[in-house]
């Protein structure tokens, strides 16, 4: 609120009359505020000479007892009961900062029938996973995966919480967030622990990708980032290791989820209560888009191309070398937007994030959004009529040329080789 000093006020209106709102008016000689038209924008107090004005904030974020919290938990993604490599991904990610905190790695899945499959998740250094099986669970959906693993986490306290920035984690992680009033730092490339302060550093690229930000989540636990797919270094898996299940058995309903854990006879009673949802969901059938597969997080070979490809119909040599190698094919956003090649396609950060052996930019000018997904790929050959052009900063091979010469040439070498 804006608090104005009686005894410093003099009357001046210089106030009044930089208020942009009209928020101000002088009676008795004295300024006073109209609380329903200030917006507490601040120019008033800067322009008041006589410090008779102050803008006082209310802080109404209180801290929250955190010393119960510990742990690092990864919700590991499934997809028909398949779990998704972004988990292993996380698994060999959070052990490192478990590692670093001293403290155990524990991943939770969902799912119908996932126990013989979760046991992998050991394997990528997990010590223990958490099983919820129910016949519900076997597809995404935002209330019942949000209570369930709200109860879990309310029932635990992790102090860290990973999950995949795909799109289900797109959608759980800032649902689960809000409920439990912590934090939540989206599209982390970078995490760390700050050994000082015990706390996780999550590091982002923020303005589009013109800056790196590292964010931190001191008073609130847990504290959750999520990470997109192929940005983790997966670790080699260890298949001799093994760990601790503990099966969660729930009882989902339109009204309610009751959670319990029935592990050597310990039970623990988890309600999430859901009868104030307008709208709770069941789906009824899940259709698959009729397309070809484009599996760019797990490709060998990646050949892109991007606005100096010329047209549509030019891509036709982007699609050639990539099928002359095995590879999938890869697009700028700047194409995707035009319309020449499908979204599933894209690379960047707006895009997928990949990690091949092998990486072609053909076309690619090289822009900060496009580079944040490519950049960690293994051997990035660029092709470009600019020489100057960004790519050529990154890549470990350049060649400055007309594209629409060059690709044909190699597709023609590597067939050559066959």
């Amino acid at each position: 609120m804006l608090k104005i000093f009686e005894d410093n006020c003099v009357g001046c209106g210089v106030c009044v009359s930089n208020c942009p709102f009209d928020a101000l008016k002088m009676e008795n000689d004295i300024a006073v505020v109209d609380s329903e038209k200030c917006t507490m924008c601040g120019i008033c107090v800067k322009e008041c000479k006589f410090d008779a004005m102050e803008i006082e904030k209310e802080n109404k974020v209180e801290k929250q007892e955190i010393s119960g919290y510990e742990g690092v938990w990864v919700l590991a993604e499934q997809r028909n009961n398949k779990l998704m490599d972004v988990a292993f991904e996380l698994c060999s990610e959070g052990r490192k900062l478990a590692d670093e905190l001293d403290t155990t790695l524990s991943a939770v899945v969902l799912a119908s029938n996932i126990k013989e499959e979760a046991k992998e998740l050991f394997a990528y250094k997990a010590d223990h996973v958490y099983i919820v099986e129910d016949e519900e669970l076997k597809d995404y959906r935002t209330e019942t995966y949000t209570s369930v693993i709200c109860d879990l986490i309310n029932e635990f306290k992790p102090e860290i919480v990973l999950l995949g920035a795909t799109h289900n984690g797109r959608d759980l992680g800032p649902r689960i967030s809000a409920r439990l009033d912590t934090g939540l730092t989206a599209d982390c490339t970078k995490l760390a622990i700050d050994k000082e302060r015990e706390i996780l550093l999550q590091t982002r690229p923020a303005f589009g990708g013109n800056l790196m930000a590292t964010i931190i989540c001191p008073d609130h636990r847990p504290q959750m980032s999520t990470v997109r797919p192929g940005v983790m270094e997966k670790a080699e898996p260890d298949y001799s290791r093994s760990g601790e299940i503990e099966e969660i058995e729930v009882d989902i309903s339109d009204k309610n989820i009751k959670s319990h854990i029935t592990d050597s006879g310990k039970i623990i009673n988890l309600k999430s209560d859901l009868s104030d949802i307008d709208i709770y969901t069941t789906i009824k059938e899940i259709i698959k888009e009729a397309k070809g597969s484009v599996n760019l997080e797990e490709a060998e070979i990646i050949v892109s191309g991007g606005r100096g490809v010329g047209s549509p119909e030019n891509f036709k040599l982007i699609e050639e070398l990539a099928s002359v190698l095995g590879g999938e094919v890869g697009a700028s956003r700047a194409v995707v937007d035009e319309g020449w090649i499908d979204k599933a396609h894209q690379v960047g950060q707006t895009g997928k994030t990949v990690k091949p052996r092998v990486y072609f930019a053909c076309g690619i000018s090289g822009a900060i959004q496009h580079k944040a997904g490519m950049e960690n790929s293994n051997l990035i050959i660029a092709i470009n009529t600019d020489e100057d052009a960004p790519i050529f900063e990154i890549c470990d091979y350049g060649l400055v040329g007309d594209l629409k010469k060059t690709v044909p040439m190699l597709s023609k070498a590597f067939k050559d080789l066959e």
